[in-house]
């Protein structure tokens, strides 16, 4: 596949292209409706708000199907941020994981651990949960991917964090690092609304 030929136009500099990825066997064949891609949007509208595009791809729990939607949404479209939901359990078809790490050049285990720490708030069979967090870099591209839980809950959840009744931040989501992980990578410069998650960067790398 062309590095560039089918990449996805920024409509601005700081566009972030995002891919999203439902994998499920039942919502690939039409059995039920796909929740994950639109939980994933509709965070992503509250949460961001700098701009952004977006591209999904629904796929069943195959392996080699998940790395090549991989590899399609970050070497082909051109996608700063990847994020994945469901097949991260311990059924044998749950193969999510495996097939990201399959793509990636370097993993990112903070992204899971946090995950697991938000999630075992809730449910003791956190620690079931085998998400992963990778880069994936080309000569001219690097993109980062996450592997999140499969209910819109969950994903809200370790998405934003958590909150103590005052409103103030309890437990961090993962999104609060994304985009400095982005500006690391050499992506474009997100920012969010705060009432939702709040992005952390170091002075040095804020925006004047």
């Amino acid at each position: 596949m062309s590095d560039t030929a089918t990449r996805l136009a920024r409509r601005h500099p700081d566009e972030l292209i995002v891919g999203l990825v439902s994998v499920s066997d039942r919502a690939s064949q039409g059995a039920y409706e796909d929740l994950g891609i639109p939980s994933l949007r509709d965070w992503l509208g509250q949460a961001l708000s700098s701009p952004w595009q977006s591209v999904a791809r629904l796929v069943p729990d195959e392996r080699a199907l998940i790395s090549a939607a991989l590899i399609e949404l970050v070497d082909g479209l051109g996608c700063d941020l990847v994020l994945t939901t469901g097949g991260t359990g311990p059924a044998r078809r749950d193969v999510t994981p495996e097939a990201t790490l399959a793509v990636a050049t370097r993993e990112m285990p903070g992204f899971g651990e946090q995950m697991r720490q938000i999630s075992l708030k809730f449910v003791p069979t956190a620690i079931l949960s085998r998400q992963v967090a990778v880069l994936r870099e080309t000569a001219d591209h690097a993109a980062l991917i996450i592997n999140l839980p499969g209910q819109p809950k969950a994903i809200k959840e370790t998405l934003e964090g958590l909150r103590a009744a005052d409103g103030a931040v309890a437990t961090p989501g993962i999104f609060a690092a994304v985009p400095y992980c982005i500006d690391l990578i050499g992506g474009p410069y997100m920012e969010t609304h705060p009432d939702v998650v709040k992005a952390f960067r170091p002075k040095s790398a804020l925006r004047k």
